[in-house]
């Protein structure tokens, strides 16, 4: 059990190493040639100083084998990512006025259309895999077809979570190739990602470095008119940031109350003798999302709006991303795979291909503007965690003015209850050892290409003729 002045060491630790980042990246001409963040480059600097790299080379001086940090360092950058990621999303949409459905719609939409097509198009994909070369040449079960869908699209947590469904069904090497197949996509995510974000850049499609000449970020009307509101609010007798931090809090502890009634009546209901369960498998931080909505649809309705500031929840929501980034890349488990390195590599690849196959092709030709950096999040989420696909976000749009952050969230209230270790997540494994794979890649082709065409026929009638190429901006919206 950690204690409060452990937990406290780790926090300080995030913070020193974004501080000596930040100072390092000031003198990095090509980290900033590059667009990488100093959350990038901290959480890679705590990687190779810990327990995969660092601590292996000298496990005989390090007796916990936790490398430069204290191994209790390393428990409490495990346990942030799930924690500080509602954060991220309680405050998304606090101090901002809520759209209408049908704004909400079109602005999700399209991502809903490029996530689902990712996550459905990765069963295909990966079925086709197992079907034609891994359950013939190297003797793998089918359920391996799975694998990239699991690893990539559900992350560490779902992978771990599902290694006793692994183990039930016969396939216990399954948990170690998805955990490992998270990894990979995580770390691929980020690099392809980076590498994209720069040829996006050079082609004038984004421009992450949106900063006056003398190197300062002047401020929009929209953060003006904020900056003035905290000016007015400086004379309470409670600090404004204060204040902020209690409504975050707030937000996360009534999605926190929704999803637990939601799995209570799940496990009375369908998942009592044993069933599929569905919502067990859905993260808090939706919820959470869903939480700071609901406050400020409150503070809207009894004309409460002058207490929030967008800025402070931005900057709140920017400290725990970077915090987030950092703990995450931090701990990634890098153990080699063994006996099973072919195989593994073959998945890899095959689901990165298909990832960068949807954001190049058919983002461009779905979102009707700003379309790669919205499509970037999309693909970063599809071979990591929501970590990874806001982090490319925020790479690609620093101050996020395409929106795309707001139209990722409102794109997870459809999506994560179903792909992304929701629903279907949790029922494939047990899927194809009763149906088969055959049944089971039937139809996931069905419902990816259903997604294709409905992307194509709906959204992509909104895009001008001029914006559907491959690399030109779908529309010139800022």
């Amino acid at each position: 059990m950690l204690t409060v002045a452990q937990v406290m060491v780790g926090l300080m630790g995030i913070g020193l190493l974004l501080l000596a980042c930040s100072i390092l990246r000031s003198r990095m001409l090509w980290a900033q040639r590059l667009f990488l963040p100093s959350s990038l480059l901290a959480g890679a600097v705590a990687l190779f100083a810990g327990p995969e790299v660092y601590g292996v080379f000298f496990a005989d001086v390090f007796d916990d084998g936790a490398g430069l940090f204290p191994g209790y360092v390393y428990d409490t950058w495990r346990a942030l990512p799930g924690l500080l990621i509602s954060v991220v999303f309680a405050a998304l949409f606090m101090g901002k006025p809520i759209p209408g459905i049908r704004e909400i719609w079109l602005r999700a939409g399209p991502q809903v259309v490029v996530g689902q097509t990712m996550a459905w198009g990765q069963y295909v994909v990966g079925i086709l895999l197992a079907l034609l070369v891994l359950t013939p040449i190297f003797g793998m079960s089918p359920m391996a077809g799975a694998l990239i869908e699991i690893g990539f699209e559900g992350g560490h947590g779902t992978a771990a979570g599902m290694a006793g469904t692994f183990e039930d069904l016969g396939f216990p090497e399954g948990a170690d190739l998805a955990l490992g197949l998270a990894t990979v996509g995580l770390l691929g995510g980020v690099i392809a990602g980076t590498i994209l974000i720069n040829v996006a850049a050079r082609r004038s499609i984004v421009s992450p470095e949106q900063q006056s000449s003398t190197g300062v970020e002047a401020p929009s009307a929209e953060e003006q008119a904020d900056i003035e509101k905290d000016r007015r609010h400086e004379r309470s007798s409670t600090d404004p940031l204060s204040v902020h931090l209690g409504l975050v809090s707030l937000a996360v502890g009534i999605g926190w109350v929704m999803l637990t009634l939601l799995q209570a009546l799940e496990a009375a209901t369908w998942a009592r003798d044993g069933g599929v369960e569905i919502l067990a498998h859905v993260p808090l931080f939706p919820m959470a999302m869903l939480g700071g909505v609901l406050i400020q649809l409150l503070v809207m309705r009894f004309g409460y709006t002058d207490h929030i500031s967008a800025r402070t929840m931005s900057r709140i929501s920017g400290m725990a991303l970077d915090f987030t980034i950092v703990a995450a890349l931090a701990t990634l488990s890098i153990t080699a795979l063994g006996e099973h390195l072919v195989p593994f590599l073959l998945l890899a690849v095959t689901g990165i291909a298909w990832s960068l196959l949807v954001l190049v092709v058919l983002a461009p030709r779905v979102i009707p503007y700003n379309w790669f950096e919205r499509g970037v999040g999309d693909f970063g989420q599809s071979m990591g965690v929501t970590v990874t696909g806001v982090l490319l976000m925020r790479m690609a749009d620093p101050r996020n003015e395409s929106g795309a952050l707001e139209s990722f969230g409102y794109k997870q209230l459809l999506f994560e209850p179903i792909v992304g270790g929701g629903l279907f997540t949790a029922a494939s494994l047990p899927l194809i050892y009763q149906f088969g794979p055959v049944v089971v890649l039937t139809l996931t082709s069905v419902i990816t290409v259903a997604w294709i065409l409905f992307g194509l026929l709906y959204f992509g009638r909104l895009i001008p003729a001029r914006g559907r190429g491959r690399w030109r901006p779908a529309h010139p919206a800022r």
